[in-house]
């Protein structure tokens, strides 16, 4: 039997003729990329709710953390690897308070607030979709040795990164496809088309770019020389350098293309936990590479990958194999 939609935790008033259901549990975090009518049985719900609230909490809590480690060390120049990780921390920070926060609004039953939240709760994963991208870019940029000190460079990622994501938001919201679900307690999208093409294939589009950038650094990486390193702390440094660029670069979410059929519930976990904890992940990420800066160095005797101490917080801070030194 195909299992439904819980009702726990709904209550419905009738005030006036008019009728309002207030929910108290949260939608988990699988549901923004997850196909639409899909059926969920109220256990489930549950504990995904659990794992939503608990891990988008901690990651909006340490992604502010992060944001203000940055702006007090922050300097006038900065690497454009800073720039790109600060971004990305702005984008999914927002995210995770929108999402948490649009039960909330939901329950309210103002249209407007309703679509509001749900417009910047949407604004805020494209733009986080486009910050995957463009971090695979940089990274694709650095291995080919471009010289990326312009200014150019910065203004095309904020254009690509907000500007982008913006014109999409507008357009939707002004088509009204924006409001309160039925099947579900949330504000959010209606249309099965745009969720289709806009977000699922959109990130389709980015997950594909980043992972043919994350196979070309992986091969970097199993093939570099760690310097001055035992097997066992090389083997270390190799592992968390690559599970660092499957967060940098998104690649988690693309479990959401698994969410069918018999595999759809544990890709609802394995979704949930990975990206609802995404934000503290990248934070474990920038408080290391505070201590220790990765570098993929060509020689003519090979790739080396070698950790460096930095002497600026601000400056430490790469996404990446840089070849800059500063952004102009």
């Amino acid at each position: 039997m195909k299992p439904k939609w819980t009702t726990s935790g709904c209550d419905t008033n009738i005030i006036d003729k008019t009728i309002k259901c207030s929910c108290t549990h949260l939608t988990f975090f699988a549901i923004l990329m997850a196909p639409p009518g899909q059926a969920i049985s109220e256990g489930y719900v549950t504990s995904l709710t659990y794992i939503t609230s608990i891990g988008c909490g901690l990651s909006t809590f340490f992604l502010l953390v992060g944001l203000f480690i940055h702006f007090v060390t922050w300097r006038s120049k900065s690497r454009l690897g800073t720039t790109i990780l600060m971004n990305l921390f702005v984008a999914l920070c927002l995210l995770n308070i929108t999402f948490l926060s649009n039960q909330q609004v939901t329950n309210t039953n103002n249209n407007a607030a309703c679509i509001i939240i749900a417009a910047v709760m949407h604004f805020s994963m494209l733009a986080t979709f486009s910050w995957f991208f463009i971090q695979g870019l940089h990274f694709y940029l650095n291995l080919n040795a471009v010289n990326m000190r312009t200014r150019k460079y910065k203004l095309a990622f904020i254009a690509l990164g907000w500007v982008f994501p913006a014109l999409v938001v507008i357009v939707i919201a002004a088509s009204g496809n924006y409001t309160h679900l039925t099947n579900v307690q949330m504000c959010w999208n209606k249309n099965i088309y745009i969720h289709y093409i806009v977000n699922v294939g959109y990130y389709a589009l980015v997950f594909i770019f980043t992972l043919i950038i994350f196979i070309m650094i992986v091969q970097k990486i199993t093939q570099a020389r760690f310097m001055k390193d035992n097997a066992v702390k090389k083997a270390s440094k190799k592992i968390a350098a690559i599970f660092s660029l499957t967060v940098l670069l998104g690649l988690t979410w693309g479990v959401a293309f698994f969410s069918y059929g018999a595999m759809a519930i544990a890709s609802y976990y394995i979704f949930s936990i990975l990206n609802s904890f995404q934000g503290f992940f990248l934070f474990l990420y920038y408080y290391y590479f505070r201590n220790d800066d990765m570098e993929l160095n060509q020689s003519a005797s090979g790739t080396t990958l070698s950790l460096q101490k930095p002497t600026n917080v601000s400056s430490t801070m790469t996404s990446g194999p840089e070849t800059e030194t500063e952004y102009n």
